[in-house]
């Protein structure tokens, strides 16, 4: 956090001693919003203690490390509260106090939100998944809780050397989670296709990075989308070029076709907590930088970055509901792999508000937000259900949950209703209304093209969707004995709280559909 604080701090000194070299009187000394900066703060800070208590505790006492960071989780998501006004920034430049590193803003504030809760469900699925699977405690709890800090800092910021440093701080301890499983062939390959893929798509965007530095001669977003108006002629082929490039990073992050093809084998190496946790946080990740980026730092070029992304919309959504719609219910991983193309398909219809907005309006992102606020409730939970049922069936197989209505009631009801909210069905209408404001985006944008993709995907998906809910209800294929063990209450604990903040949502989509018709950006 350190080297973190003063990467802003310098672009700070150099912006002023460049623009005014011969200015005595410009204070260089920057004030901290600790408060501000306390939901990144303190999952880093917590990490810190949980590391080196780990070294301390006996062995016998290593579960305490995971409800400490449970406990430092919930903390962080209780300081959001003070903030909600979303009028804070802090780490701002001396000369152009508008230029800031770090903002509070509604939009940063919605996203942290989303951010731990969701690392806060993942922590309570790990507790019980880290003693079973014998994982070292401490490093798995401190590289958890350092990739939700660096997730949590990256809506927060509002320049371009902070932002890649948020998303390499968040995808770093994603690649060692992914491989915790030592020994485990399918984790080491997870993680070493994930590092590979990653890093270089991480190269390609710092080269764009460069290059619209080059161009505009600043970091800042608000900075770097003034001076975009205006390129020298000279300029213009190298700027287009960093625009380009930069996108590439946060691409990868989303799944998005062409980058999406470390999903699969990712999810299902990697173990199960985490899968989920690279399913939402991740994606969080990867569509906040691309909603600053476009949205901020680059509104010039919006007839550049717009068609991609909706070409890249179309092509991600039909590629991923294609490929969930092939799924072998008896495959070993088929479970994992159809939540993973799933969640390449649902990647597709959250880039279609970001690309709406190089045709329309920013406000157009809002419906992106509430998209994926439904879509990280159900996805989690879903993934909290897979948790559960391979306790005794770790084949993760989609046959594995014929008949689980007959020996988990509840869970399957629970399965059943976040199946429907992503196929977009009653009683899951949060799904339905989350899929409604995405369409409406592209048809108010004069994308009709778009939205007629989306709705033949919306279709397709049903199917799949569909066909494992009944699975669900069926009688099993062989009697239920004495395999079925009692849940575990951390498990159950977070089935619960998803399942029912997905059934208050549907009881009221207001509490997320309003951020699609409001402006989360200051004006």
């Amino acid at each position: 956090m350190t080297a973190l604080s003063a990467l802003p701090a310098l672009s700070a000194v150099k912006a002023t001693a460049a623009a005014a070299p011969g200015a005595e009187t410009a204070s260089l000394v920057q004030s901290v919003d600790w408060l501000a900066i306390a939901p990144v703060v303190l999952p880093a800070a917590v990490a810190l203690v949980v590391l080196v208590a780990d070294l301390f505790v006996p062995p016998r006492y290593k579960p305490l490390l995971g409800w400490l960071s449970v406990a430092g989780l919930a903390a962080a998501t209780a300081t959001l509260l003070p903030l909600r006004a979303g009028d804070r920034a802090t780490f701002c430049l001396t000369i152009d106090p508008g230029a800031c590193s770090y903002t509070a803003d509604h939009f940063t504030l919605v996203i942290q939100f989303l951010v731990l809760v969701g690392a806060l469900v993942t922590a309570l699925l790990s507790v019980t998944a880290v003693r079973d699977a014998r994982m070292p405690a401490g490093e798995y709890w401190f590289l958890l809780l350092s990739s939700a800090a660096g997730a949590a800092l990256l809506p927060a910021s509002r320049d371009l050397a902070t932002l890649i440093v948020a998303l390499e701080v968040a995808s770093l301890p994603a690649f060692a989670l992914v491989g915790m499983r030592r020994g485990d062939r399918l984790s080491s390959e997870a993680a070493l296709k994930f590092f590979l893929s990653s890093v270089t798509a991480t190269a390609v965007s710092l080269m764009g990075v460069s290059f619209v530095y080059a161009a505009t001669g600043s970091l800042h977003l608000t900075q770097v989308a003034d001076r975009l108006e205006d390129v020298p002629g000279r300029l213009d082929t190298l700027a287009m070029a960093g625009v380009a490039l930069t996108l590439v990073g946060f691409a990868f992050k989303t799944a998005a076709v062409p980058f999406h093809f470390w999903v699969p084998d990712t999810y299902v190496g990697a173990p199960l907590p985490i899968a989920g946790y690279l399913s939402v946080i991740g994606k969080a990740v990867g569509f906040t930088g691309l909603i600053l980026v476009t949205v901020i730092a680059f509104p010039a070029y919006s007839d550049i970055w717009g068609p991609a992304l909706a070409v890249l919309a179309a092509l991600t959504m039909t590629l991923g509901n294609t490929a969930a719609l092939r799924q072998r219910a008896d495959r070993p991983g088929s479970a994992v792999r159809l939540l993973a193309w799933s969640s390449v398909g649902q990647a597709g219809y959250l880039l279609v508000p970001i690309a709406a907005a190089a045709y329309s309006d920013r406000d157009q992102i809002g419906s992106t937000v509430a998209y994926a606020l439904m879509y990280a409730v159900v996805n989690l939970g879903a993934f909290a259900v897979a948790a559960l049922v391979a306790r005794t069936k770790p084949l993760h197989r989609i046959s594995d949950y014929r008949g689980l209505y007959t020996e988990r009631p509840a869970a399957a009801l629970a399965l059943a209703f976040f199946l429907l909210c992503l196929a977009g069905l009653p009683p899951g209408l949060i799904g339905l209304f989350a899929k409604v404001t995405v369409f409406q985006s592209a048809v108010d944008a004069g994308l009709g093209w778009l939205a007629a993709v989306m709705a033949v995907n919306v279709v397709i998906a049903l199917y799949y969707y569909l066909r494992w809910t009944a699975l669900l209800f069926r009688a099993p294929e062989e009697p239920v004995g004495e395999a079925r063990t009692k849940a575990p209450w951390p498990v159950t604990a977070a089935i619960v709280v998803t399942a029912v903040t997905a059934v208050v949502l549907s009881g009221a989509p207001q509490l997320v559909l309003r951020f699609a018709s409001g402006s989360l950006f200051p004006q």
